[in-house]
């Protein structure tokens, strides 16, 4: 792989673009208004053309106006469809920015016979020329990363002196209404700020990939932490790093293949991705492994006090102890689960092993009396407060046991015997 200074141009312009969309994006994921940032960056389409269209020229100020303008157009007539024709703010979306979209399709092919430009770097970017329109004084500097850079500028300043209203207004607008903040006022100024971002994006990104930018930094970054401030810093981090590897994979993977390069756009849009399934997967606290491990860590807990209840019983009773196999039968799990939970009863000296069978040990004789004891007790709440036959009722009482914590047992009473006429045993 060659690496040249415009590769190293192509991924600075990557990551000011990125990181710029990540700030809007990551309030607009924590309204729920995601969506919203996929309508604006189409709608603003209308707004660039009739620019086009009455300048005549690519004037920066004037793009940013007409894009502007045609955002705010969009967030207002959502909220119109929405609450005039009560219909579900998704729909109104759909409705709002497909019908805004096409007419900047047709007004865009107008413009293209009389304004120079093309449609093809408004949908899907040029980030690989981006190089080559240069700083007017000359100073070696992309106009692109200047447009991008100027933009994140921005963002964080607004989003600096607006933090705290951003935040209350994000999570509970009656509060922030009643603070003398103005939910209506922030929401609008975050639709202005989303539309200005795409603009900037448009020529770094396109119209379509932009809406990557906009959602998926911001949802991985909310799979990875709950905390507000720490969602935008991980958003911005995961946008920079998108780009990089995004630049990469696009000039070497292809090449794996047989083919030469494909789009650098497209590739920090699928780079996105790729990082947020990776967070997807591996999140310590929403990912599928952390789920998946949990879930089975509970499992295990449930099987181990299942276990040391049979046993319970079978001492009350005066059988004989079980083995594997047998408690595997008893309590409905596989011998596989049984066998590890087992082997950490048997760690914490809950149990015992004679020959090829299984007993409680002090220990694990305290522990068991506690969960017999909880589970008598909510059979007799249960068939006092929710009558039922006896089979359902112990049925209920095996799952409510295992969640039962010391401050319930006021609340359960200090019966003496169940309903089935076992014992209760004491608080020992």
């Amino acid at each position: 792989m060659m690496w040249s200074e415009i590769d190293t141009w192509i991924i600075v312009i990557g990551a000011l673009c990125a990181a710029g969309c990540a700030i809007p994006g990551t309030i607009l994921v924590l309204r729920r208004m995601s969506l919203m940032g996929d309508a604006i960056s189409h709608t603003v389409l209308p707004g660039i053309a009739i620019a086009f269209l009455v300048t005549g020229s690519r004037d920066p100020m004037a793009m940013l106006i007409g894009a502007v303008v045609v955002g705010l157009l969009t967030a207002f007539l959502v909220q119109a469809i929405q609450s005039l024709g009560k219909v579900e703010v998704g729909a109104s979306m759909g409705i709002v920015f497909t019908v805004l979209f096409a007419f900047g399709l047709v007004l865009m092919r107008q413009a293209v016979d009389h304004v120079d430009i093309d449609p093809d770097c408004v949908l899907y970017g040029s980030i690989e020329l981006a190089w080559f329109d240069q700083d007017p004084d000359g100073l070696g500097i992309p106009r692109g990363a200047i447009v991008n850079g100027v933009m994140l500028l921005a963002n964080l300043i607004v989003m600096l002196l607006f933090y705290k209203e951003f935040k209350i207004t994000s999570f509970d607008p009656a509060l922030a209404k009643s603070q003398g903040i103005h939910p209506s006022f922030m929401h609008y100024l975050l639709m202005t700020m989303t539309a200005a971002t795409a603009v900037a994006a448009f020529e770094t990104v396109g119209s379509i990939l932009v809406v990557a930018m906009f959602i998926v930094p911001p949802a991985t970054a909310y799979l990875l932490t709950n905390r507000y401030g720490m969602m935008f810093i991980l958003a911005i981090g995961l946008s920079i790093l998108a780009a990089a590897l995004g630049h990469v994979s696009a000039i070497t993977v292809p090449t794996w293949f047989g083919f030469s390069g494909t789009s650098t756009a497209g590739a920090m849009a699928v780079a996105t991705g790729f990082l947020f399934i990776c967070a997807w997967v591996a999140s310590p606290s929403q990912g599928v492994l952390a789920k998946l491990w949990h879930r089975a860590s509970m499992r295990l807990r449930v099987i181990r006090e299942d276990i040391l209840g049979v046993l319970w019983r079978l001492e009350e009773r005066g059988q004989q102890q079980l083995d594997a196999l047998q408690l595997s039968e008893a309590i409905g799990a596989t011998r596989w689960m049984v066998l590890v939970a087992l082997r950490g009863l048997q760690k914490k000296d809950s149990i015992a092993r004679e020959d090829a069978h299984w007993s409680l040990t002090e220990r694990g004789r305290i522990r068991a009396t506690k969960l017999v004891r909880a589970h008598r007790l909510w059979e007799i709440y249960l068939d006092k407060h929710f009558p039922q036959d006896s089979h359902q009722l112990h049925q209920s009482a095996e799952r409510l046991e295992h969640v039962t914590t010391p401050s319930m047992y006021s609340s359960l009473g200090d019966a003496k015997e169940d309903p089935h006429g076992s014992r209760v045993p004491g608080d020992e």
